[in-house]
């Protein structure tokens, strides 16, 4: 369990609030100038697919949970299910699932209908898992976000295997109780340390950027986008 994460103090409901207003790569942008990590750690790749983004930005602290799909579960099952949806009511809010399916290749939905509708009942806004998902009309319908490596008709073997762990999805490391931006362009993991700062440089970064976007309105831009844009760029 991630003592760090679960230990630090979570943002007042208006923080989360207002980082929710901004898309997830100007959050990314926003965390890189305060250098506490490399520009790709802490973020998703590009097999990360967002199902629904009308949804818009969902921000919340990870619950994390391990399932496997190409297999029955093991007997006795490693963890009781009951324990782990005690563990995500109890959690707080705002919460986010953040699954790892650790199959080879995910081989069954673990995430359709039924099972949203429960995780949201418990607290969950959403999911982020490198599994796949299904019943997409239904889900939609319930609000609840869906952020998985794709669609399967089966739910197959699907089943829980553990809970409140590491986990990695999509390149992504992502410790229990870690704060979470995700929207239609993927998630990051917003580092504790600065997370109260993160929307204030977010603000900064549209400001910043305003002034290039007036740039590609002149005529010939080029001299004015050489002087405002990094050189590094």
């Amino acid at each position: 369990m991630n003592i760090t994460a679960r230990k630090s103090p979570r943002l007042a409901a208006e923080k989360l609030e207002e980082l929710r207003r901004f898309p997830t790569p100007t959050v990314a942008n926003a965390i890189e100038t305060f250098q506490v990590r490399t520009r790709v750690t802490g973020v998703t790749d590009s097999r990360i697919r967002c199902l629904f983004p009308g949804l818009g930005p969902v921000v919340g602290y990870a619950c994390t949970a391990t399932i496997l799909s190409h297999r029955p579960a093991s007997q006795p099952r490693r963890v009781s299910r009951r324990d782990y949806w005690e563990f995500l009511r109890s959690f707080g809010r705002p919460c986010i699932s953040v699954v790892q399916d650790l199959s080879p290749v995910p081989s069954g939905a673990y995430w359709g209908e039924v099972n949203s509708n429960m995780h949201k009942s418990l607290g969950s806004q959403g999911v982020i898992t490198n599994g796949t998902v299904r019943d997409l009309d239904e889900v939609e319908r319930s609000g609840f976000h869906l952020f998985a490596s794709g669609v399967q008709v089966s739910h197959g073997h699907a089943h829980l295997e553990d809970f409140d762990v590491p986990v990695e999805v999509f390149g992504m490391t992502v410790l229990p109780g870690d704060l979470i931006h995700a929207d239609k362009h993927g998630a990051v993991v917003i580092p504790h340390e600065v997370a109260h700062e993160v929307a204030g440089a977010a603000r900064q970064i549209e400001l910043s950027e305003k002034p290039m976007l007036e740039a590609c309105r002149l005529e010939n831009p080029i001299d004015e986008l050489d002087r405002l844009i990094s050189p590094e760029y």
